[in-house]
């Protein structure tokens, strides 16, 4: 895997990932940034919410679950400190679906935390990561 990170101005760099997908990174004005992209650390924490939601939708299509929709809230804490790593993240999973087994979620869930997402296993080794679910019928057949 390879990516690519250019200086654009100030603060301000755009990144390309080996597979040519391009993101603006910047930080806070007070920081000599003019807010004009993601901040760094905020898109480690988005990788980590992707990383996780593919394993998930994934893992319970293959139990043949009728998922129909995946929302994840993360919500971290960083040190005070520098390197102000992550401390204490929690992600909070939306799962939307026609008569989803309670269990399954749960395993989905324990398997990419446990088993399969690369960024939680790299966050876990700053801090703590909390996991909760809330199923939500859909209702459709």
């Amino acid at each position: 895997m390879k990516a690519r990170v250019q200086w654009l101005d100030g603060r301000a760099f755009v990144g390309e990932s080996g597979s040519g997908h391009a993101v603006v990174m910047d930080g806070a004005p007070e920081a000599g940034g003019r807010n004009i992209g993601v901040r760094p650390m905020e898109m480690l924490l988005l990788g980590l919410g992707g990383c996780t939601a593919f394993d998930v939708v994934m893992i319970l299509e293959r139990m043949r679950e009728k998922v129909t929709g995946l929302d994840i809230a993360l919500e971290a804490e960083r040190a005070t400190e520098d390197p102000k790593v992550f401390t204490h993240v929690r992600l909070i999973y939306k799962v939307k679906g026609h008569k989803l087994k309670p269990a399954n979620v749960e395993r989905a869930v324990a398997l990419s935390a446990e088993k399969y997402c690369s960024a939680s296993a790299m966050f876990e080794k700053t801090g703590k990561i909390e996991h909760s679910f809330e199923i939500i019928e859909d209702g459709v057949t």
